[in-house]
């Protein structure tokens, strides 16, 4: 099964400074929860471009650590008041993994925006799994992602991000 998840955070901030933050793969450390043991082994560049290899190691779930390999597979810089970059699991615990990282200049900020396709292997089992560990360990990711963006640039008019989870 493949399921969807969208992520919505109203920054306050410029696009340009969010996307030097976010297509600095450095920063992912930051804004991943330190039970993850999230560590980059190569790849790390100051700002992403099609093609970019990134390799890391987690312990996502159990404590079991797994290495995980995405490639930089889309990337549009800032213009015209929005950017976008999209990522893809080559090697990892997922059986799909592309996630899409949108920006839109607003009046008050950026919105910022987290689309992820995903599928777990071994079906049919994974229906239970996601519903019991994955599901709510990317409620967790993704909160403490929105927290740690709120220190760093705020949160317009003190919104809070929108998260939400769904099979397709």
């Amino acid at each position: 099964m493949v399921y969807r998840l969208d992520a919505v955070q109203h920054l306050r901030t410029d696009l340009d400074s969010a996307w030097r933050f976010f297509s600095d793969a450095g920063n992912l450390r930051l804004i991943t929860p330190g039970e993850l043991d999230f560590r980059i082994t190569s790849g790390a560049a100051p700002a992403v471009y099609p093609g970019l290899i990134i390799t890391y190691r987690v312990k996502p779930l159990f404590g079991i650590e797994v290495s995980w390999v995405t490639e930089i597979a889309q990337v549009a810089a800032p213009a015209g008041g929005s950017a976008f970059f999209a990522d893809d699991q080559l090697i990892g615990p997922y059986a799909l993994w592309h996630h899409e990282h949108r920006f839109r200049q607003t009046e008050a900020g950026v919105e910022a925006a987290d689309v992820v396709h995903y599928a777990l292997p071994l079906e049919p089992l994974s229906k239970l799994l996601h519903d019991i560990a994955v599901k709510p360990q990317l409620h967790r990711i993704f909160n403490y992602r929105a927290d740690v963006l709120a220190r760093q640039f705020g949160n317009v008019d003190g919104t809070a991000p929108a998260l939400a989870i769904t099979p397709l």
